[in-house]
């Protein structure tokens, strides 16, 4: 089967089995490359595909920069491709699981309380000189991630509907594809509600949506990346990425050093597997004993 069409069907399988446009765009931008490396070294069919083949590519994507955890993330995405063409019977096996994943020293960096301070801040005082409806939304869109965690698609998917003011909610679409409810603090509440209440005065008739763009329109992924850009660039933070899910790991990691239970901050980060919770657990645990050394109880006593 030429591969260049092996591998529209793959796609084509991909959206009929109703993943999400991310990950198609994943799988385009990721495995399409491998595709061109195939072509353009002249492996035009997918049964000619190896083991050689696929590990050539990576170790070019290693040379050129990529991590560990990026180079884990194109083996899964080729992984994928093959096992379709296995079950397509195109081929019988599957070259690529005879290559081991990359050791991944993760280290995952959260904003400390200064940074989150500065940034919110930044947008306080553009919506009190200029009561800019974009320097509100902004401002709001972090609030959100940060008293809740949700994910970057989950915030330009949220209505106002999802938003249930009087027992303190808010309902979601997570990566499962089902409606989850999560709790929201009191604080949130009362910040969502004043957002709310500008929108009304800034549109008349609101958005379906929480966070808009010009227009009114309900916002794209792309719109919120550039939204962290430009903030990115105005902070200009060292060695910490200003994204959506730099936010959602502080979350994280916040409720991991307030004590909470590996299994609530399992329900409240909506991991489907426990184990990657407790990877995140695992992460902070020297922080936590260095939280633990300085502020136990017994430091002060005399035993």
């Amino acid at each position: 089967m030429l591969l260049k069409f092996a591998y529209q069907d793959f796609l084509e399988d991909r959206k009929f089995k109703n993943t999400t446009k991310t990950n198609i765009k994943n799988y385009e931008m990721l495995l399409g490359k491998f595709v061109d490396y195939c072509i353009e070294n002249e492996v035009v069919n997918a049964e000619d595909i190896t083991f050689s083949h696929v590990r050539q590519h990576l170790m070019i994507c290693q040379e050129k920069g990529d991590k560990a955890g990026t180079i884990n993330t194109k083996l899964l995405r080729i992984r994928a491709f093959l096992n379709y063409m296995v079950e397509c019977e195109v081929i019988k096996n599957n070259p690529a699981k005879k290559i081991k994943m990359q050791k991944d020293d993760v280290k995952i960096d959260v904003f400390t309380d200064d940074q989150i301070r500065q940034m919110l801040n930044f947008y306080r005082r553009i919506k009190q000189k200029e009561k800019s409806y974009f320097a509100y939304r902004d401002y709001m869109i972090i609030v959100t991630i940060l008293g809740t965690g949700i994910r970057r698609g989950e915030i330009i998917n949220l209505q106002w509907s999802d938003v249930d003011f009087v027992n303190q909610s808010i309902s979601i679409f997570g990566k499962s594809r089902r409606k989850e409810t999560i709790p929201i603090t009191e604080k949130l509440v009362k910040e969502l509600s004043g957002y709310q209440t500008f929108c009304k005065q800034n549109w008349g008739d609101i958005s379906d949506f929480v966070f808009v763009k010009r227009g009114n329109t309900q916002m794209t992924e792309n719109a919120l990346m550039l939204i962290f850009k430009y903030l990115s660039q105005k902070m200009n933070f060292k060695d910490i990425r200003v994204s959506a899910h730099t936010f959602r790991h502080t979350f994280c990691h916040r409720l991991a050093m307030s004590g909470m239970s590996a299994f609530a901050i399992q329900k409240l980060m909506r991991h489907q597997n426990i184990t990657v919770t407790m990877r995140y657990v695992a992460m902070w645990g020297n922080e936590l004993r260095e939280q633990n050394d300085k502020f136990n109880p017994l430091n002060n006593l005399e035993v």
